[in-house]
Protein backbone atom coordinates (compact mmCIF):
# COMPACT_ATOMS: atom_id res chain seq x y z
CA UNK A 1 0.00 0.00 0.00
CA UNK A 2 1.34 3.58 -0.88
CA UNK A 3 2.73 5.42 2.15
CA UNK A 4 2.42 2.39 4.26
CA UNK A 5 5.96 2.39 5.17
CA UNK A 6 6.63 6.52 5.15
CA UNK A 7 7.45 7.88 8.38
CA UNK A 8 4.66 11.14 9.23
CA UNK A 9 6.92 13.62 7.79
CA UNK A 10 7.42 12.09 4.84
CA UNK A 11 3.61 10.53 4.63
CA UNK A 12 1.88 13.95 5.89
CA UNK A 13 4.26 16.43 6.59
CA UNK A 14 1.63 19.08 6.91
CA UNK A 15 0.21 17.36 10.85
CA UNK A 16 4.28 16.42 11.29
CA UNK A 17 4.45 20.23 11.17
CA UNK A 18 1.73 20.72 13.50
CA UNK A 19 3.36 18.36 15.79
CA UNK A 20 6.35 20.13 16.07
CA UNK A 21 4.95 23.21 16.73
CA UNK A 22 3.03 21.86 19.31
CA UNK A 23 6.59 20.58 21.06
CA UNK A 24 7.94 23.95 20.34
CA UNK A 25 5.07 25.40 22.40
CA UNK A 26 5.44 22.75 25.14
CA UNK A 27 9.85 23.38 25.52
CA UNK A 28 9.04 27.06 25.71
CA UNK A 29 6.47 28.23 27.88
CA UNK A 30 5.10 27.17 31.48
CA UNK A 31 2.42 24.63 31.34
CA UNK A 32 0.19 25.22 34.14
CA UNK A 33 -3.08 23.78 33.31
CA UNK A 34 -3.62 20.65 36.85
CA UNK A 35 -5.22 18.32 34.78
CA UNK A 36 -2.10 18.12 32.07
CA UNK A 37 1.56 16.73 32.63
CA UNK A 38 4.06 14.94 29.94
CA UNK A 39 3.55 11.19 28.97
CA UNK A 40 7.20 9.89 28.93
CA UNK A 41 9.10 8.75 25.77
CA UNK A 42 8.19 5.23 27.03
CA UNK A 43 4.20 5.81 27.32
CA UNK A 44 4.29 7.34 23.87
CA UNK A 45 6.35 4.63 22.38
CA UNK A 46 3.52 2.16 24.08
CA UNK A 47 0.68 4.50 22.81
CA UNK A 48 1.90 4.47 19.43
CA UNK A 49 2.86 0.75 18.70
CA UNK A 50 1.21 -1.76 16.42
CA UNK A 51 -0.61 -2.67 19.44
CA UNK A 52 -2.60 0.16 18.06
CA UNK A 53 -4.60 -2.73 15.28
CA UNK A 54 -5.52 -5.32 17.37
CA UNK A 55 -9.46 -5.43 17.86
CA UNK A 56 -9.90 -6.79 21.42
CA UNK A 57 -13.63 -7.27 22.27
CA UNK A 58 -14.27 -9.16 25.43
CA UNK A 59 -11.36 -9.84 28.65
CA UNK A 60 -7.96 -11.55 28.36
CA UNK A 61 -8.64 -15.31 27.82
CA UNK A 62 -12.22 -14.09 27.00
CA UNK A 63 -12.56 -12.94 23.73
CA UNK A 64 -14.55 -12.87 20.33
CA UNK A 65 -11.80 -12.83 18.03
CA UNK A 66 -8.46 -14.66 17.41
CA UNK A 67 -4.85 -13.63 17.86
CA UNK A 68 -4.08 -13.06 21.22
CA UNK A 69 -0.95 -14.20 21.93
CA UNK A 70 0.57 -11.26 22.99
CA UNK A 71 -2.46 -8.90 23.73
CA UNK A 72 -3.98 -10.65 26.47
CA UNK A 73 -0.75 -10.39 28.50
CA UNK A 74 -0.28 -6.86 27.54
CA UNK A 75 -4.16 -6.49 29.54
CA UNK A 76 -3.42 -8.46 32.10
CA UNK A 77 0.01 -6.83 33.13
CA UNK A 78 -1.71 -3.68 33.44
CA UNK A 79 -4.09 -5.10 35.52
CA UNK A 80 -1.91 -7.07 38.10
CA UNK A 81 -0.08 -3.03 38.24
CA UNK A 82 -2.80 -1.41 38.79
CA UNK A 83 -4.15 -3.68 41.54
CA UNK A 84 -0.65 -3.53 43.31
CA UNK A 85 -0.02 0.46 42.73
CA UNK A 86 -3.19 1.27 44.26
CA UNK A 87 -4.09 -1.75 46.77
CA UNK A 88 -7.30 -2.49 44.86
CA UNK A 89 -8.88 -5.92 44.74
CA UNK A 90 -9.75 -5.60 41.23
CA UNK A 91 -9.07 -3.76 38.38
CA UNK A 92 -10.69 -2.48 34.90
CA UNK A 93 -8.47 -0.86 32.61
CA UNK A 94 -10.33 -0.92 29.65
CA UNK A 95 -12.01 2.56 29.91
CA UNK A 96 -11.01 5.21 27.83
CA UNK A 97 -11.46 8.19 29.71
CA UNK A 98 -12.95 9.81 33.72
CA UNK A 99 -16.07 10.50 32.55
CA UNK A 100 -17.11 7.22 30.75
CA UNK A 101 -15.33 5.46 33.95
CA UNK A 102 -18.02 7.65 35.96
CA UNK A 103 -20.53 7.00 33.77
CA UNK A 104 -19.75 2.85 34.07
CA UNK A 105 -19.85 3.00 37.39
CA UNK A 106 -23.32 4.76 37.75
CA UNK A 107 -24.19 2.16 34.85
CA UNK A 108 -23.11 -0.82 37.32
CA UNK A 109 -24.69 0.00 40.64
CA UNK A 110 -27.49 2.47 39.99
CA UNK A 111 -30.98 2.33 38.45
CA UNK A 112 -32.43 5.97 36.38
CA UNK A 113 -34.09 8.01 39.25
CA UNK A 114 -32.19 6.91 41.94
CA UNK A 115 -30.52 9.36 44.40
CA UNK A 116 -26.98 10.22 44.58
CA UNK A 117 -24.58 12.98 46.38
CA UNK A 118 -22.02 14.67 44.68
CA UNK A 119 -19.55 18.01 44.90
CA UNK A 120 -21.12 21.07 43.09
CA UNK A 121 -19.65 21.89 39.80
CA UNK A 122 -18.83 25.01 40.55
CA UNK A 123 -17.22 23.89 44.16
CA UNK A 124 -14.98 22.03 42.72
CA UNK A 125 -16.48 18.98 41.42
CA UNK A 126 -16.98 17.60 37.97
CA UNK A 127 -19.91 17.38 35.06
CA UNK A 128 -20.34 13.66 35.75
CA UNK A 129 -20.47 14.69 39.45
CA UNK A 130 -24.49 15.65 38.54
CA UNK A 131 -24.23 18.31 36.77
CA UNK A 132 -27.73 19.23 35.61
CA UNK A 133 -26.74 19.49 31.90
CA UNK A 134 -24.33 16.34 31.83
CA UNK A 135 -26.27 13.04 31.15
CA UNK A 136 -25.44 12.10 34.83
CA UNK A 137 -27.86 15.02 36.48
CA UNK A 138 -30.11 14.23 33.65
CA UNK A 139 -30.38 10.33 34.71
CA UNK A 140 -29.79 10.47 38.64
CA UNK A 141 -31.14 12.66 41.28
CA UNK A 142 -28.11 14.34 42.02
CA UNK A 143 -28.20 16.20 45.40
CA UNK A 144 -25.16 18.54 45.35
CA UNK A 145 -22.94 19.30 48.41
CA UNK A 146 -21.12 22.50 48.86
CA UNK A 147 -17.98 23.88 50.21
CA UNK A 148 -18.33 26.54 53.06
CA UNK A 149 -18.23 29.95 51.96
CA UNK A 150 -15.77 31.34 54.54
CA UNK A 151 -13.09 28.64 54.39
CA UNK A 152 -13.66 26.61 51.00
CA UNK A 153 -13.38 23.51 52.78
CA UNK A 154 -16.13 20.49 53.02
CA UNK A 155 -17.48 19.91 56.05
CA UNK A 156 -18.61 16.61 56.60
CA UNK A 157 -21.07 17.32 59.24
CA UNK A 158 -23.35 18.70 56.91
CA UNK A 159 -22.26 16.19 54.04
CA UNK A 160 -23.27 13.33 57.24
CA UNK A 161 -26.81 15.35 57.86
CA UNK A 162 -27.58 15.23 53.64
CA UNK A 163 -27.02 12.15 53.45
CA UNK A 164 -29.33 11.08 56.15
CA UNK A 165 -32.05 13.33 55.03
CA UNK A 166 -31.42 12.26 50.90
CA UNK A 167 -30.75 8.55 51.74
CA UNK A 168 -28.65 8.16 48.48
CA UNK A 169 -27.75 4.99 47.33
CA UNK A 170 -24.38 6.35 46.24
CA UNK A 171 -22.17 9.02 47.62
CA UNK A 172 -19.51 10.68 45.14
CA UNK A 173 -15.82 11.79 46.50
CA UNK A 174 -13.37 13.55 44.51
CA UNK A 175 -13.04 17.38 42.56
CA UNK A 176 -11.32 18.64 40.11
CA UNK A 177 -11.26 21.61 41.84
CA UNK A 178 -10.70 21.31 45.35
CA UNK A 179 -7.15 22.45 46.68
CA UNK A 180 -7.78 20.65 50.06
CA UNK A 181 -6.98 17.14 51.13
CA UNK A 182 -10.13 15.00 50.48
CA UNK A 183 -11.07 13.08 53.57
CA UNK A 184 -12.32 9.69 52.11
CA UNK A 185 -12.39 7.47 54.82
CA UNK A 186 -15.20 9.68 56.24
CA UNK A 187 -17.30 9.24 52.89
CA UNK A 188 -17.25 5.76 53.48
CA UNK A 189 -18.25 5.69 56.74
CA UNK A 190 -20.94 8.34 55.92
CA UNK A 191 -21.84 5.63 53.39
CA UNK A 192 -21.44 3.14 55.82
CA UNK A 193 -23.94 4.00 58.10
CA UNK A 194 -27.11 4.51 55.58
CA UNK A 195 -26.17 2.28 53.60
CA UNK A 196 -24.78 3.55 49.99
CA UNK A 197 -21.80 3.00 47.89
CA UNK A 198 -18.97 4.63 48.42
CA UNK A 199 -17.51 6.02 45.00
CA UNK A 200 -14.11 8.20 44.65
CA UNK A 201 -13.14 10.12 41.44
CA UNK A 202 -9.35 10.56 42.28
CA UNK A 203 -8.43 11.73 38.74
CA UNK A 204 -6.93 14.68 39.48
CA UNK A 205 -4.51 13.18 42.60
CA UNK A 206 -4.04 9.59 41.66
CA UNK A 207 -0.29 10.45 41.09
CA UNK A 208 -0.13 12.14 44.53
CA UNK A 209 -1.84 8.93 46.00
CA UNK A 210 0.25 6.34 43.92
CA UNK A 211 3.29 8.38 45.35
CA UNK A 212 1.95 8.77 48.98
CA UNK A 213 1.90 12.71 49.10
CA UNK A 214 -2.03 12.19 49.38
CA UNK A 215 -4.52 9.39 51.32
CA UNK A 216 -5.87 6.91 49.24
CA UNK A 217 -9.15 5.54 49.44
CA UNK A 218 -8.52 2.12 48.94
CA UNK A 219 -9.04 -0.57 50.02
CA UNK A 220 -12.55 0.50 51.80
CA UNK A 221 -14.12 2.75 49.22
CA UNK A 222 -16.46 0.33 47.16
CA UNK A 223 -15.50 1.97 43.80
CA UNK A 224 -12.93 4.08 42.50
CA UNK A 225 -12.08 5.54 38.89
CA UNK A 226 -9.24 7.79 37.98
CA UNK A 227 -7.68 8.89 34.48
CA UNK A 228 -3.75 7.80 33.91
CA UNK A 229 -2.80 11.26 33.09
CA UNK A 230 -2.74 14.01 35.09
CA UNK A 231 -0.43 13.29 37.99
CA UNK A 232 0.09 9.95 36.75
CA UNK A 233 1.52 10.99 34.14
CA UNK A 234 0.05 8.06 31.43
CA UNK A 235 -1.76 8.25 28.33
CA UNK A 236 -5.01 9.93 27.94
CA UNK A 237 -7.12 7.45 29.88
CA UNK A 238 -8.92 5.96 32.53
CA UNK A 239 -8.99 2.86 34.81
CA UNK A 240 -11.48 1.48 37.46
CA UNK A 241 -10.68 0.08 40.95
CA UNK A 242 -13.23 -1.66 43.21
CA UNK A 243 -13.73 -4.73 45.75
CA UNK A 244 -14.37 -8.29 44.80
CA UNK A 245 -17.52 -8.34 46.87
CA UNK A 246 -20.53 -5.89 46.55
CA UNK A 247 -21.18 -4.98 50.32
CA UNK A 248 -24.80 -4.15 49.59
CA UNK A 249 -25.69 -6.87 47.62
CA UNK A 250 -29.43 -8.26 48.60
CA UNK A 251 -29.45 -11.88 48.14
CA UNK A 252 -32.80 -12.52 49.37
CA UNK A 253 -34.66 -15.52 47.99
CA UNK A 254 -32.17 -15.89 45.31
CA UNK A 255 -30.47 -19.38 44.95
CA UNK A 256 -26.87 -20.14 44.91
CA UNK A 257 -25.73 -19.67 41.43
CA UNK A 258 -27.65 -16.26 41.55
CA UNK A 259 -26.40 -14.80 45.00
CA UNK A 260 -22.96 -15.60 43.87
CA UNK A 261 -23.30 -13.57 40.80
CA UNK A 262 -25.20 -10.80 42.99
CA UNK A 263 -22.75 -10.26 45.21
CA UNK A 264 -19.72 -10.13 42.90
CA UNK A 265 -18.98 -6.29 42.75
CA UNK A 266 -16.25 -7.11 39.92
CA UNK A 267 -18.20 -8.92 37.67
CA UNK A 268 -20.74 -5.55 37.86
CA UNK A 269 -18.01 -3.18 37.12
CA UNK A 270 -16.89 -5.65 34.20
CA UNK A 271 -20.15 -6.37 32.66
CA UNK A 272 -21.09 -2.31 32.22
CA UNK A 273 -17.71 -1.34 30.56
CA UNK A 274 -18.12 -4.67 28.02
CA UNK A 275 -20.31 -5.27 26.81
CA UNK A 276 -22.91 -2.30 28.91
CA UNK A 277 -21.19 0.71 27.53
CA UNK A 278 -17.73 0.32 25.62
CA UNK A 279 -16.87 -2.01 22.38
CA UNK A 280 -13.09 -3.13 21.63
CA UNK A 281 -10.40 -1.64 24.12
CA UNK A 282 -7.85 0.46 22.99
CA UNK A 283 -4.78 -2.03 23.92
CA UNK A 284 -2.13 0.15 22.80
CA UNK A 285 -3.10 2.37 25.43
CA UNK A 286 -3.60 -0.30 28.00
CA UNK A 287 -0.12 -0.76 27.12
CA UNK A 288 0.79 2.55 27.81
CA UNK A 289 -0.94 2.66 31.20
CA UNK A 290 1.03 -0.66 31.94
CA UNK A 291 4.19 1.27 31.54
CA UNK A 292 2.97 4.18 33.47
CA UNK A 293 1.85 1.90 36.28
CA UNK A 294 4.98 0.65 36.09
CA UNK A 295 7.28 4.05 36.53
CA UNK A 296 4.91 5.10 39.53
CA UNK A 297 5.92 2.04 41.45
CA UNK A 298 9.30 3.45 41.08
CA UNK A 299 11.19 5.16 44.45
CA UNK A 300 11.73 8.13 41.98
CA UNK A 301 7.96 8.64 41.68
CA UNK A 302 7.42 8.90 44.76
CA UNK A 303 10.08 12.21 44.66
CA UNK A 304 8.31 13.93 42.29
CA UNK A 305 5.04 13.15 44.08
CA UNK A 306 6.02 14.95 47.47
CA UNK A 307 7.72 17.69 44.71
CA UNK A 308 4.48 18.60 42.93
CA UNK A 309 2.87 19.21 46.54
CA UNK A 310 6.11 21.27 48.20
CA UNK A 311 5.93 23.46 44.58
CA UNK A 312 2.22 24.47 44.46
CA UNK A 313 2.60 24.74 48.08
CA UNK A 314 5.74 27.36 47.67
CA UNK A 315 4.15 28.88 44.62
CA UNK A 316 0.36 29.74 47.05
CA UNK A 317 2.45 31.37 49.82
CA UNK A 318 4.72 33.35 47.23
CA UNK A 319 1.11 34.10 44.95
CA UNK A 320 -0.45 35.26 48.61
CA UNK A 321 2.70 37.47 50.17
CA UNK A 322 1.70 39.63 46.69
CA UNK A 323 -1.56 39.39 47.41
CA UNK A 324 -3.41 37.06 45.15
CA UNK A 325 -6.65 35.46 46.92
CA UNK A 326 -6.60 31.66 46.60
CA UNK A 327 -9.45 29.88 47.47
CA UNK A 328 -9.41 28.05 50.52
CA UNK A 329 -5.83 30.03 51.58
CA UNK A 330 -3.79 27.78 49.98
CA UNK A 331 -3.67 24.25 49.11
CA UNK A 332 -2.80 20.51 49.97
CA UNK A 333 -2.55 19.20 46.68
CA UNK A 334 -0.92 19.57 43.13
CA UNK A 335 -3.47 22.62 42.00
CA UNK A 336 -4.35 26.19 43.50
CA UNK A 337 -7.42 28.24 42.39
CA UNK A 338 -7.27 31.54 42.20
CA UNK A 339 -10.12 33.87 43.19
CA UNK A 340 -9.98 37.16 40.95
CA UNK A 341 -13.03 38.84 42.12
CA UNK A 342 -11.28 40.93 44.52
CA UNK A 343 -9.54 42.36 40.93
CA UNK A 344 -13.34 42.05 39.28
CA UNK A 345 -15.83 39.65 38.78
CA UNK A 346 -15.73 37.60 35.43
CA UNK A 347 -12.01 38.15 35.07
CA UNK A 348 -11.11 34.27 34.50
CA UNK A 349 -11.16 33.95 30.89
CA UNK A 350 -9.43 37.51 29.87
CA UNK A 351 -6.51 36.60 32.78
CA UNK A 352 -6.05 33.14 31.51
CA UNK A 353 -6.07 34.19 27.44
CA UNK A 354 -3.17 37.60 29.03
CA UNK A 355 -1.71 34.69 30.27
CA UNK A 356 -1.55 32.35 27.50
CA UNK A 357 0.05 35.22 25.76
CA UNK A 358 2.65 35.94 27.46
CA UNK A 359 3.70 31.33 27.65
CA UNK A 360 1.66 30.53 30.97
CA UNK A 361 -1.05 27.73 30.13
CA UNK A 362 -4.02 27.66 32.94
CA UNK A 363 -7.32 27.58 33.09
CA UNK A 364 -10.55 29.71 33.43
CA UNK A 365 -12.38 28.03 35.75
CA UNK A 366 -15.27 29.51 38.29
CA UNK A 367 -14.91 30.05 42.21
CA UNK A 368 -17.27 28.63 44.96
CA UNK A 369 -20.22 30.95 44.99
CA UNK A 370 -19.04 32.73 41.25
CA UNK A 371 -20.92 35.61 40.71
CA UNK A 372 -20.62 35.40 37.35
CA UNK A 373 -21.24 32.27 34.41
CA UNK A 374 -18.90 28.99 33.43
CA UNK A 375 -17.01 30.81 30.33
CA UNK A 376 -16.48 34.12 31.76
CA UNK A 377 -15.91 32.83 35.32
CA UNK A 378 -13.70 34.45 38.21
CA UNK A 379 -11.10 32.41 38.72
CA UNK A 380 -8.41 30.52 36.88
CA UNK A 381 -6.41 27.37 38.13
CA UNK A 382 -3.12 26.12 38.64
CA UNK A 383 -0.87 23.35 38.84
CA UNK A 384 2.53 22.13 39.63
CA UNK A 385 2.60 18.56 37.20
CA UNK A 386 4.58 19.57 34.87
CA UNK A 387 7.08 22.45 36.24
CA UNK A 388 7.63 19.27 38.68
CA UNK A 389 8.48 16.91 35.54
CA UNK A 390 10.49 19.51 34.58
CA UNK A 391 12.90 19.59 37.09
CA UNK A 392 11.44 22.90 39.14
CA UNK A 393 11.80 23.11 42.65
CA UNK A 394 10.41 25.65 45.33
CA UNK A 395 12.88 28.53 44.84
CA UNK A 396 11.86 28.42 41.15
CA UNK A 397 8.00 29.22 42.04
CA UNK A 398 9.71 32.91 43.31
CA UNK A 399 10.06 33.53 39.54
CA UNK A 400 6.80 31.73 38.55
CA UNK A 401 4.67 33.78 40.60
CA UNK A 402 6.25 37.28 39.59
CA UNK A 403 5.28 36.53 36.03
CA UNK A 404 1.67 35.59 37.72
CA UNK A 405 1.00 38.43 39.54
CA UNK A 406 2.03 40.96 37.26
CA UNK A 407 0.11 39.58 34.93
CA UNK A 408 -3.08 39.16 36.81
CA UNK A 409 -2.74 42.55 37.73
CA UNK A 410 -2.08 44.09 34.56
CA UNK A 411 -3.70 42.00 32.23
CA UNK A 412 -4.32 44.54 29.86
CA UNK A 413 -0.72 45.61 29.86
CA UNK A 414 0.78 44.44 26.03
CA UNK A 415 4.27 45.69 26.47
CA UNK A 416 3.88 43.62 30.02
CA UNK A 417 2.94 40.83 28.52
CA UNK A 418 5.20 40.38 25.51
CA UNK A 419 8.16 41.10 27.96
CA UNK A 420 7.56 38.32 30.35
CA UNK A 421 7.02 36.41 27.11
CA UNK A 422 10.52 36.70 26.01
CA UNK A 423 11.97 35.56 29.92
CA UNK A 424 10.09 32.91 29.90
CA UNK A 425 11.21 31.47 26.79
CA UNK A 426 14.71 32.57 28.32
CA UNK A 427 14.31 30.99 31.26
CA UNK A 428 12.49 27.84 29.88
CA UNK A 429 16.08 26.68 28.51
CA UNK A 430 17.06 25.37 31.46
CA UNK A 431 14.32 22.79 32.11
CA UNK A 432 14.78 20.71 28.89
CA UNK A 433 11.61 18.68 27.51
CA UNK A 434 11.17 17.04 24.60
CA UNK A 435 14.12 17.38 22.83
Amino acid sequence: MEGFLKGLSEADPEIYKLIEGEKKRLNETLVMIPSESMASRAVLQANGSVLNSKYAEGYPRRRYYTGFEYVDDVEELAISRAKKLFNAEHANVQPNSGSSANVEVYYALLRPGDTVMGLKLDHGGHLTHGHPINFTGRTYNFMQYEVEKGTGLIDMDKVRKMAKKTRPRMIVSGATAYPRLYDFKAFHEICEEIGAYSMADISHIAGLIAGGAHPSPLPFTDVVTTTTHKTLCGPRSAIILSREEDRLADVTGLDEKKAKREKNLAAKIDRAVFPGLQGGPLEHTIAAKAVCFKNAMRPGFKVFAHQVVKNAQALAENLMEQGIKLVSGGTDNHLILVDLTPLGTGLGYDVSEALAEAGIYTNRNMIPFDPSTPFKPSGIRLGTPVLTQRGMKEQDMKDVAAWLVKIIKDHKNRQLISKARTEIREFMKGFPLYD
